[in-house]
């Protein structure tokens, strides 16, 4: 063996063990137990808003029927203006809860990303879709991980 060739294995075993070394570093700094404090709340918020807004859509009949009735009854007009304000009314509000569930379905979307990216983390965002949260809906039920929230009333007084 020469002196040059012993030259190079010796710098492959130290190359070797640096890297050994390190990997046992790693391995024991992962090992070591520490709180968790990973948030799921975003990606919950995202994943639940993705699968719910095709229940609002199929729910907004109701929902416009119920609003439309409640409108109707606490509106000061006429017969004859409750009549004629019928049937637009209806199909109006119809199209503003097919446009709703349609957002819905696309800030569940766009928070599907960040929510995966902050799932290790303690972070959330805040909901791009206030309506979600803050209006009344036909089938709410909190159960912490994904709400379950639909046939929302976007446009309308608390049922």
């Amino acid at each position: 063996m020469t002196p040059l060739t012993r030259n190079r294995t010796w710098r492959n075993r130290t190359t070797a063990r640096r890297r050994l070394t390190a990997a046992v570093i790693a391995c024991a700094l992962l090992a070591i137990p520490s709180a968790a404090n990973a948030s799921y709340r975003t990606l919950g918020r995202s994943i639940g808003n993705i699968l719910q807004a095709p229940l609002d859509l199929i729910c907004s009949p109701v929902v416009v029927g119920m609003t439309l009735y409640r409108n109707l009854k606490d509106i000061d007009d006429t017969t004859g203006v409750r009549v004629a304000y019928t049937v637009p009314g209806y199909l109006w509000m119809l199209g503003v809860q097919v446009g709703a569930s349609s957002v819905r379905t696309i800030t569940g979307a766009l928070q599907l990303i960040p929510g995966i990216f902050l799932l290790p983390f303690e972070a959330d965002l805040d909901p791009l879709y206030d309506p979600v949260d803050n209006s009344s809906a036909l089938v709410e039920w909190e159960n912490g991980v994904i709400d379950v929230k639909f046939g929302i009333a976007y446009q309308g007084p608390s049922y």
